[in-house]
């Protein structure tokens, strides 16, 4: 008590120590020229000095005439017997924003497990306007194994030219199923709205029918549109357009839907009354397109019934013969 008592009226304090763990402590006080030497240890010292509040210099010096170090420290307040010590000032925390927790998938909605299974009654081809299954490809430009669907992505067998349905689906069930979304007949009023909106070259819902004519993967594109809207427009180009019926054939079977005007090379699909964008049917789609198989030649080199050396003379004779009328000099 003694010592902090003359700590509280000091204006300097200096700590002495040497090599061993003998420390003095020399305080100078403001009020007289005496000063008093205290030897305590070396902890005791840190502890005390721990409880200045405020320091102006704090140094080092080496007495000359002995081998000890001696430490200033110059006070600017006396010394507190107050233990408190006041912590520093709070820094301006930000607002803390709620974490937006992630919405958990909900069970009820359809999860699309591999393989996918399909109850289309059809069979899966690239193109079904431009394609005849009657005609049997006599070779592949790639294996068979090489899926256009991918590896294990659907649960039927790809042949190199389509992929086979895997049970047969009744036909009759199928086909009411399609009168029951496509529902009463349009009304000539309807039908006039419908056209009238989804008719011109600027609407947002038309589908390029190109040279491949109906492919595979277009089906996927017309139930995309038709859940935001009653009919599609679609425009054919190309060589599809020389067998019009045969493009609209496909286009209602494979789709389910109607065609409500036709008018050169633009057609508008409807897709019915009680079409239901959430019970639609599942359209695994093509990854890439594939080879087209080796077909056998539309023009053959032998006449049926004539060898080669007949067919070959034949052609000759006619080459040679004279002509039955000239249409100039």
């Amino acid at each position: 008590m003694e010592l902090r008592k003359h700590l509280g009226n000091a204006s300097n304090i200096s700590l002495v120590y040497n090599d061993q763990n003998t420390h003095h402590v020399i305080i100078n006080p403001s009020s007289s020229s005496q000063r008093s030497v205290y030897s305590i240890s070396k902890n005791s010292i840190f502890q005390m000095l721990a409880k200045l509040e405020f320091y102006k210099t704090l140094t080092l010096i080496r007495d000359a005439k002995s081998q000890f170090f001696a430490l200033s420290c110059h006070l600017i307040h006396s010394f507190s017997d107050d233990d408190y010590d006041p912590p520093f000032s709070p820094k301006p925390q930000k607002p803390k924003t709620p974490k937006t927790q992630q919405k958990q998938p909900d069970p009820s909605l359809k999860q699309n497990k591999l393989p996918l299974k399909s109850e289309l009654p059809f069979d899966f081809e690239y193109s079904y306007s431009e394609t005849n299954p009657a005609v049997e490809p006599i070779g592949f430009r790639e294996p068979k194994r090489f899926s256009p669907f991918g590896p294990g992505r659907l649960d039927r067998k790809w042949t190199g030219t389509a992929a086979l349905a895997q049970t047969e689906v009744d036909l009759s069930r199928f086909e009411e199923e399609r009168n029951r979304v496509l529902g009463d007949p349009l009304t000539e009023e309807e039908v006039t709205e419908l056209v009238e909106r989804y008719r011109h070259s600027d609407c947002g819902r038309q589908i390029n029918l190109g040279k491949g004519g109906v492919t595979h993967n277009m089906l996927d594109d017309i139930h995309n549109h038709w859940k935001r809207a009653e009919a599609v427009r679609i425009k054919c180009l190309g060589v599809p357009t020389l067998d019009m019926d045969n493009v609209c054939f496909h286009l209602e079977e494979k789709s389910g839907g109607k065609i409500i005007y036709r008018h050169i090379n633009v057609l508008l699909l409807y897709r019915g009354r009680n079409y239901d964008p959430k019970n639609r049917p599942v359209i695994p789609l093509m990854l890439w397109k594939p080879y087209a198989p080796i077909y056998p030649k539309l023009v053959k080199n032998v006449a049926d019934g004539l060898t080669f050396e007949e067919t070959k003379e034949m052609r000759n004779r006619g080459l040679n013969s004279p002509p039955l009328m000239k249409l100039s000099e």
